[in-house]
């Protein structure tokens, strides 16, 4: 697998940290036992904040810079972290950012909240529109380039979570960072599991892992659609991004996607999000984010919980990131006996 024929801004020094998680395996081990559980820091990641998308952004950007942009456009749900970073991103390279924000669940969106919506204003987006959801989002960010370009400028189109083949290099790179940490560190992994959403960060760890003849299965946990849904686009892009790094296909049987933790819908708060999140903070001091990693977490714990992860085995969890939304679920998160 030849990354470095490619383009790459690095935007973190070195490697995340790949580190076990004792006290949060016990207390799931309690009872039937449970595997033993490993965390892949990726919400450690450079740029503000941090979080998976930083990795996609270092091949996004650096071809964005190749081809002289000055703009960068992309687009998220309201408290996106793609679109924090990719702010954070134009901030770092002196480009400007306008992003365009479908607001996927009805009167969600509001200029004034805190978390990821603070820090857009905080790192001074030159644009922060609002869409409906269901808007067709690849037009209205055409609509953001032509305006660019009628002013004189040159945008560069990012789609929505950086999850284009180019940006799946990134995470092809990181199944190649965790195959030389589980080496360094004397660990092998029986699974992996991560959030399913956009679809980049899934399909560009099968993509490497399959690269690197690595045979470790992913499990992906999705945060928005129905599992057969969810599993065909991760293999579309998987394949994709197999083809841009002239490596083998990963297959329909490489792609897992389950969908009994997206509750009610995408960013929509459940019970096992909030247990999740509450439990790695007090066990662990690891902060998850409710809409990400939140979800991916509670997964992990129902799959300990049904037997489907066993003791003897020894599972990474790969942390997406999304801190910095916290405060903006905090109604939902904080203990209700303190209200």
């Amino acid at each position: 697998m030849h990354l470095a024929r490619f383009p790459r801004r690095r935007y973190t020094p070195g490697f995340t940290p790949m580190e076990p998680l004792p006290r949060l395996s016990a207390l799931l081990a309690k009872g039937s036992g449970g595997p033993e559980i490993w965390i892949k820091r990726d919400d450690l990641l450079g740029l503000a904040g941090g979080g998976n998308k930083t990795r996609k952004l270092e091949f996004l950007v650096a071809d964005a810079l190749a081809r002289q942009a000055d703009t960068l456009i992309t687009v998220g749900a309201p408290q996106s972290n793609h679109c924090r970073l990719t702010l954070a991103a134009a901030a770092k390279e002196g480009l400007d950012c306008r992003l365009v924000i479908e607001e996927r669940v009805p009167g969600s969106y509001s200029p004034a909240a805190l978390g990821n919506n603070l820090l857009f204003d905080l790192m001074g987006a030159a644009s922060v529109r609002m869409v409906k959801a269901g808007a067709d989002l690849a037009e209205e960010m055409a609509v953001e380039a032509a305006a660019v370009k009628a002013a004189g400028g040159h945008p560069y189109v990012i789609v929505g979570g950086g999850s284009s083949p180019l940006g799946a290099l990134g995470y092809a790179a990181c199944a190649q960072e965790i195959m030389a940490q589980a080496f360094d560190q004397g660990v092998a992994f029986d699974r992996i599991v991560v959030a399913s959403g956009s679809a980049g960060t899934h399909a560009g760890l099968v993509a490497g892992l399959v690269a690197l003849n690595a045979g470790i299965p992913v499990t992906g946990i999705n945060v928005r659609r129905p599992r057969a849904e969810q599993e065909a686009n991760v293999l579309r892009l998987a394949q994709a991004t197999a083809d841009l790094l002239g490596t083998p296909q990963p297959l329909a049987s490489d792609i897992v996607a389950l969908d009994e933790w997206v509750g009610p819908g995408y960013s929509l708060p459940t019970a096992d999000m909030v247990e999740a999140v509450r439990l790695l903070a007090r066990s662990e001091g690891v902060l998850l984010d409710p809409v990400y990693s939140g979800k991916a977490m509670a997964g992990l714990i129902g799959l300990v919980r049904e037997g489907a992860l066993k003791k003897g085995e020894r599972v990474l969890f790969l942390h997406t990131g999304g801190a910095p939304s916290l405060s903006a679920f905090a109604d939902v998160l904080r203990d209700p006996s303190l209200n």
